[in-house]
């Protein structure tokens, strides 16, 4: 008996090695990455010492450009759908924030380690300033929701409208968590994850945001993949989720006084519906379209139908919030 066991033993030790070999992934440099995942329009620019990987598309003289932010995991071609449909008439910039996609961790002027909300905000405003954009639309999902949310409070003078795409900001209790970010989160296991990242685990992650899995294609895997692993994100991605603290500083959502727009996906289980109106009853005024078969990321799922109210609420005169 003791022998078959060893055996056994022995077995799923190769079995082991052999799923490790083959889930094997090394931090990339950027330099790889960039022919690829930054064609044009993307450009690169210096913010306070930072390589920023921005787009900046449509009509320049555009006097409100339309800043967009992803959430976490993502990249600015989180955005593609929508800067297609809004850049025949207005300026779209989207980037990717620190520590995602090919901008990498926080550098330069910034302190390294530091992803709380407000210093993502503050970001965001350096870089407005670098494109020398005084004032300006701002949308965000998730973590980009909150990015955005906290950019009109610090600065309500410079942002004119606001759009929430299941935004991030008041507590919440989610239903279901993506297994890459329930495994950044555990010590010594996200070390790990620095090295070895099967490719089936940013594939069972998006399926889980997505209202219809099945809209989930290769080449969306491959881009969450490969963008993953630009050197530094998977590192940055543990210190940002073990330092989070859900609810944080939503008491400020209720001072904000702007028109505000706010899309949620039905069928979101990491943010779910109830926080939308949250979000609906703190922001006065606030209008709230509800996709009921999509999921926390309904922008990407469907951009062409999720862009619809955005461009109703931005032709709208405009005026000055409750």
């Amino acid at each position: 008996m003791s022998v078959w066991l060893l055996k056994i033993f022995g077995l799923l030790m190769v079995a082991a090695a052999i799923g490790m070999a083959l889930s094997r992934a090394p931090d990339r440099p950027v330099e790889t990455l960039v022919a690829r995942w930054a064609p044009p329009p993307s450009d690169f620019v210096e913010v306070k010492g930072m390589v920023v990987h921005v787009r900046d598309e449509g009509p320049r003289q555009d006097p409100l450009p339309v800043v967009l932010v992803h959430g976490t995991g993502a990249s600015l071609h989180t955005w593609e759908g929508w800067a297609q449909a809004l850049k025949a008439q207005r300026r779209v910039i989207t980037f990717d924030l620190p520590a995602f996609g090919l901008t990498g961790p926080f550098a330069g002027q910034y302190t390294p380690g530091d992803y709380r909300g407000d210093t993502y905000a503050r970001f965001v405003l350096d870089l407005m300033d670098t494109l020398k954009v005084q004032r300006f639309v701002i949308g965000g999902n998730s973590l980009g929701g909150e990015v955005a949310w906290r950019t009109a409070v610090a600065a309500p003078e410079r942002v004119e409208r606001l759009v929430l795409v299941d935004a991030a900001g008041p507590a919440f209790t989610p239903k279901s968590v993506p297994i890459g970010f329930v495994l950044a989160k555990v010590p010594v296991v996200n070390r790990l994850t620095e090295h070895l990242l099967p490719r089936s685990l940013i594939h069972s992650s998006l399926t889980n945001v997505y209202g219809d899995p099945s809209r989930v294609t290769s080449a969306l895997v491959d881009r969450y993949f490969e963008l993953t692993l630009r050197e530094g994100n998977r590192r940055a991605l543990g210190e940002r989720l073990a330092t989070w603290v859900p609810g944080e500083g939503q008491e400020k959502i209720a001072t904000l006084r702007l028109p505000t727009l706010i899309l949620w996906g039905g069928q979101d289980r990491l943010i779910p519906p109830d926080v939308a109106q949250v979000f609906k009853r703190d922001i006065a005024g606030s209008e709230l379209v509800m996709f009921d078969d999509l999921g926390h990321v309904p922008h990407e799922e469907q951009p062409q139908r999720t862009v619809q109210p955005v461009l109703a609420f931005l032709a709208k005169p405009s005026q000055a919030a409750p």
